[in-house]
């Protein structure tokens, strides 16, 4: 096992990147894979210095080519489909387009979230600092909804800003469309950002879970569901809960529980 070169950055990687990354499900078509938080799909200008990828791990792993069917950001964790073909990636990619892939992921949040809520909120497309240096005028928003629910709620007794406590909610969470950074700007949004969201989120917060030893963006990207367009089976497939999430129910929302009363 080996630490990532991100060993620059200024906050502590919450897991390590193995040499090869679980597999969750393969077939003559896909496979799904775990990724670790920290660890690059490819390679980017994001991290010139970078020396690990998700594509060449798995290429090396399974002695094939393989190619991304969708994007899952560098401090995500979490599960990744790669196809075995650039024909077979061609008939993957219109059913994440049209919504017929449908992708939980699980969240911790700043304040409590009490019901299930659909968050119909347009986005623009965030542009990039670097690549869209020359953009001549701001994107349109486009329609994004994002549907969430509460899986549990934790009160910490610790002063964060005006209040006396620090109250946090576990989602889960699904987006419906497929905006970039979508989930961590709704959330944003609701005035719930996700812990460890360093763009979009509370820095007091963030500075909390650090000072406790919680590193990292707290985003899971946890179960996807599809009809499997070669085999034409629904397939389901699940991560497990990496240790330090499952550290966090223990430290926070086992130890610290908050019970919330919609009465």
């Amino acid at each position: 096992m080996t630490f990532s070169s991100l060993s620059h950055n200024p906050f502590q990687l919450p897991e390590e990147i193995p040499m090869q990354l679980p597999v969750l499900y393969q077939d003559d078509y896909l496979i799904a894979v775990y990724k670790p938080a920290g660890l690059l799909v490819h390679r980017s200008w994001l991290d010139t210095q970078a020396t690990q990828f998700a594509l060449q791990i798995v290429r090396d792993q399974v002695g094939r080519y393989v190619y991304p069917l969708h994007r899952l950001d560098r401090p995500t964790a979490g599960i990744l489909l790669m196809a075995f073909s650039k024909d077979i990636a061609a008939k993957f990619m219109p059913m994440f387009a049209s919504g017929e892939v449908h992708k939980d992921y699980e969240a911790i949040v700043r304040g409590i979230v009490g019901e299930r809520s659909l968050l119909d909120y347009p986005l623009a497309e965030e542009l990039d600092k670097i690549a869209d240096k020359n953009a001549s005028q701001l994107p349109q928003a486009k329609p994004a909804q994002t549907e969430y629910w509460p899986l549990g709620h934790a009160e910490l007794p610790v002063a964060t800003g005006r209040y006396a406590t620090s109250r946090y909610s576990w989602l889960g969470i699904s987006p419906k469309t497929g905006r970039k950074h979508q989930i961590r700007r709704h959330m944003h949004h609701l005035s719930h950002p996700i812990l460890g969201d360093t763009t979009h989120g509370d820095g007091r917060h963030n500075r909390l879970f650090r000072e406790r030893q919680w590193f990292g963006l707290w985003l899971l990207a946890r179960r996807v569901q599809f009809v499997h367009p070669f085999t034409h089976k629904m397939l389901h497939i699940e991560c497990a809960y990496p240790p330090h999430w499952l550290q966090l129910k223990t430290d926070l929302f086992h130890k610290y529980p908050f019970y919330f009363n919609e009465g």
